[in-house]
């Protein structure tokens, strides 16, 4: 999204998925959850505030608005398609979680909708994905 910082959006992935999960989003836990101090959470918080993605009522929580909802949204569904398309692709699942991380950010969103389009390639025909196993079982034998 343009103006936004890959800080902001895992900022903004965290509180949408709290939100949506647990019904709030706390300070304390965004911090646990990103693995930073709360105090940068806050700063943070008043940034994605001041940009118009949440409102911050001191002691009531963080809700997001209309625009963090939808930011939100586009962040948590492609997050969730590049976990999709590289289990697809055959990349161990142990190590998909990083590889989303390390690549989600990096990517334009035309790259996003042309990965939905080869995601949905796969899923509209099962033997595709068969066959991609196949020639990933092949080349790991080869190593």
């Amino acid at each position: 999204m343009g103006g936004t910082t890959p800080s902001m959006e895992d900022y903004m992935e965290q509180i949408y998925l709290l939100i949506h999960r647990k019904g709030y989003a706390r300070v304390s836990e965004i911090a646990e959850n990103l693995s930073v101090q709360p105090s940068s959470v806050t700063k943070m918080v008043q940034k994605l505030g001041d940009d118009g993605y949440l409102v911050y009522e001191r002691y009531r929580g963080l809700n997001l608005t209309t625009k963090g909802e939808k930011f939100g949204h586009l962040l948590v569904y492609r997050h969730d398609l590049l976990e999709e398309f590289l289990e697809i692709i055959g990349v161990h699942k142990d190590k998909i979680y990083d590889d989303v991380e390390g690549i989600e950010h990096h990517l334009s969103w035309e790259a996003i909708d042309k990965i939905a389009n080869l995601v949905q390639y796969f899923k509209d025909d099962l033997s595709r994905v068969q066959v991609l196993q196949e020639i990933n079982h092949e080349n790991d034998s080869i190593d």
